[in-house]
């Protein structure tokens, strides 16, 4: 509690603290189907599919955190839906995070954590694209707000359908 300057107490919001303390790559696959198939990437018209699906977890040292956001860059050719490249890459990074109350803390680590991080993954997935012989690919801005309502309303739905019986 804090003075006013009136001598009326008043309840100041805890200070948020983050910072990313490191960040890596666990996992990353490019499949280039295109060249496998002989084809060159110039004769085809690709669609891009991008999927995203996030994790995290509480580190045994305090306040530290690992997000891993997954991301699923499926490429395909506009005329006949034939595959041409593939890329998984599951990007993480550990955060040291204060003063976020705990009920607003998962919200927190899946929206606010990769939104910071999402620039290097953006960058990594267009150097792979790049150097895979295709045009580099600048994946749009993913809404992390929208992707966390969009899990949580999938969550409900799933566990409504577990209580019905059948």
């Amino acid at each position: 509690m804090a003075e006013n300057g009136n001598g009326a107490a008043t309840t100041e919001a805890p200070q948020v603290k983050m910072s990313v303390l490191g960040q890596f790559i666990r996992d990353m696959s490019f499949e280039n189907i295109v060249a496998q198939k002989g084809i060159s990437a110039s004769e085809v018209t690709p669609e891009i599919q991008v999927q995203v699906s996030l994790d995290a977890r509480k580190r045994a040292v305090e306040n530290q955190y690992e997000v891993v956001s997954k991301f699923k860059v499926t490429s395909t050719n506009k005329s006949d839906k034939s595959p041409l490249f593939l890329m998984e890459l599951d990007y993480g990074a550990i955060f040291h995070v204060e003063g976020v109350p705990e009920e607003q803390l998962h919200p927190f680590l899946l929206i606010e954590c990769p939104r910071m991080v999402f620039p290097y993954v953006r960058r990594i997935v267009s150097d792979v694209t790049r150097d895979g012989g295709f045009p580099p690919l600048n994946i749009d801005t993913v809404d992390f707000l929208a992707l966390y309502r969009q899990e949580l309303a999938r969550r409900a739905a799933a566990q409504k359908a577990a209580e019905q019986p059948s």
